[in-house]
């Protein structure tokens, strides 16, 4: 079992306060972020939704990779990208959707079997079980030649 831990240190009320997100392997060490950030245009921070698609993107892609080298197949190289959209629900908000959008070089495999492979490390992938809960996570895979 591993345990990962981030910590985080918000200052002030609701939109004039701001955060700073830390993560133990200080790939985030004191990061930015706050109401601009996260609902404006302020592109000096973070936002917990950028970090969720930074976080499924990484899982999914790994997850994809490890099913290839499973099923026998090489991965060359791997692209994705996660869109999480924010959507207003009664007086807050809730993820409503994810689209994952996988691009990859992959040596020996035909597109039925890449499709197959994809939507399972979708399905199999650690952050897809953890977001359960999103209405709609949906899948664009292409194999690169």
């Amino acid at each position: 079992m591993y345990e990962n831990t981030a910590s985080n240190h918000w200052e002030g009320a609701g939109k004039e306060g701001t955060g700073k997100i830390s993560t133990d392997t200080e790939a985030l060490r004191s990061y930015p972020y706050g109401f601009g950030s996260r609902f404006g245009d302020d592109r000096t921070g973070t936002n917990p939704e950028e970090l969720l698609a930074a976080a499924h993107a990484a899982c999914f892609t790994m997850a994809f990779s490890f099913a290839c080298e499973k099923a026998g197949f090489a991965t060359r190289s791997v692209d994705t990208q996660a869109h999480v959209n924010l959507a207003k629900e009664g007086e807050g908000f809730k993820i409503d959707r994810i689209r994952l959008v996988l691009d990859a070089s992959v040596d020996g495999i035909d597109e039925a079997t890449f499709q197959k492979i994809a939507e399972g490390a979708k399905k199999e992938c650690p952050l897809s079980k953890a977001l359960a809960s999103v209405p709609e996570i949906t899948l664009e895979a292409t194999l690169r030649r």
